[in-house]
């Protein structure tokens, strides 16, 4: 499937159109984005502080199950304006997690399909013990306050994608790389474990064309509601 940068104004007929947006009260906008930016820093600072004793159960929760690999993970993301950042996390996964997902897809066709529509499989084969716990906690995400603290992400905002996805999102690109990439954010707020790589695309241009403080306020609302209820990974 090709996009290409003229169809995004269709695709998106339901919300404002672009040149709309663009001239938005521009002292709002920057009143916004100080605002923004400071809920990030606090709530990066309280993330980063909680990460001290999370570190610590998550380390010897992994060799109490003879797991000894590094506790930590990062790996290369499209940033704001396409900037290449490290994107943090608490590692689920096994060492060499990316040769044996290769392997496992070449062998395995019905896995194979639903990767390509997805990006990801309900039953991945790479996951650790304790990273099924942490994952469905959502608390390998936690090393990612980092990120937000370092201006590299938001707490709200696109999922980050994978440098080697730019080419599937294609005439979308420019248009969500213009926000910070988030923690959180409409994706996965709607459902993230069960739509496709495509319909993702779609939420993070609604997100592109109607994000605000108030709708990043109920996106961290609707998120913390679906953690508590372990309603799929964010």
């Amino acid at each position: 499937m090709e996009i290409r940068g003229e169809d995004v104004q269709e695709i998106c007929t339901d919300l404002i159109p672009l040149e709309v947006w663009a001239y938005r009260n521009k002292a709002v906008l920057k009143i916004e984005s100080i605002i923004k930016r400071t809920i990030d820093i606090i709530g990066s600072l309280v993330g980063i502080i909680a990460l001290i004793p999370l570190t610590l159960i998550i380390g010897l929760a992994n060799l109490i199950v003879g797991d000894t690999g590094p506790l930590f993970y990062s790996q290369k993301r499209i940033g704001k304006d396409g900037k290449i950042f490290k994107m943090y996390k608490y590692r689920s996964m096994v060492v060499g997690a990316e040769e044996k997902l290769k392997n496992y897809l070449e062998e395995n066709e019905k896995a194979r399909e639903e990767y390509k529509k997805y990006k990801k499989l309900k039953q991945d084969p790479r996951i650790t013990k304790i990273g099924n716990f942490i994952r469905k906690t959502s608390l390998d995400e936690f090393p990612q306050f980092i990120n937000v603290l370092k201006g590299e992400m938001s707490l709200v905002g696109p999922r980050p994608y994978l440098p080697e996805e730019k080419e599937e999102i294609n005439g979308y690109f420019r248009y969500i790389t213009s926000v910070k990439p988030g923690i959180t954010g409409f994706w996965q707020v709607n459902g993230r474990s069960n739509v496709t790589f495509y319909d993702r695309l779609d939420m993070d241009m609604k997100y592109f064309y109607q994000h605000s403080l108030k709708l990043d306020v109920k996106i961290l609302k609707q998120t913390a509601e679906k953690i508590i209820d372990k309603e799929g990974a964010i």
